[in-house]
């Protein structure tokens, strides 16, 4: 079996990263999905809320943990969909540097929709753990707002229902267009 396709499906609270991560591996064979929260949940003690300024020791360990999980499953075959909020800053993690991820299968889609869209889908969840406070949700959006050089990996997700978002992305996957550049893994 060839090394695979990794896929790390981004944005901000609301946009729809979960849905669409469910639906993308269920439409591939040989396919994981790897939901970043269940990660941070299986810190049993002692963990800080991942959108505060003091969890970047946590969430920096934590993205390693995500990155092996994903680089083992992608050495096996299995299309990886990494499905979280993963911005620019964490990308350095999907370097190359143990040789296991292939730079030129490592896509970067962030779904955003708008600021107004992304704060009511948030705040509509009603699972017990759902982030549904304002200022968090309204803050990690400012964080996906403008992504430099990789705003062009952007789906505007504000009018699309989850039919529409997955043949975008599918799209964009087989068109290769979300490619990381070595420049943005730095």
């Amino acid at each position: 079996m060839s090394v695979s396709d990794v896929i790390i499906l981004t944005g901000p609270p609301g946009a729809g990263k979960s849905t669409t991560a469910r639906a993308l591996a269920a439409s591939y064979p040989w396919s994981v999905h790897l939901h970043t929260d269940d990660f941070w949940h299986f810190i049993a003690s002692g963990a800080i809320p991942p959108y505060l300024p003091e969890s970047d020791s946590q969430n920096q360990t934590v993205m390693q943990v995500i990155r092996g999980a994903a680089s083992i499953y992608a050495a096996g075959g299995f299309l990886t969909i990494i499905d979280g909020i993963i911005g620019p800053w964490m990308l350095g993690h999907f370097r190359d540097t143990e040789q296991t991820l292939d730079p030129s299968r490592v896509h970067y889609v962030v779904l955003r929709p708008s600021r107004d869209e992304t704060l009511r889908r948030a705040q509509s969840r009603t699972t017990p753990d759902a982030l549904v406070d304002e200022k968090p949700i309204v803050s990690l959006w400012a964080q996906f707002s403008d992504l430099g050089e990789l705003e062009d990996h952007v789906i505007d997700t504000t009018k699309q229902e989850l039919p529409e978002t997955l043949v975008a992305v599918r799209s964009a996957i087989a068109d290769k267009r979300f490619i990381l550049s070595a420049a943005s893994l730095n």
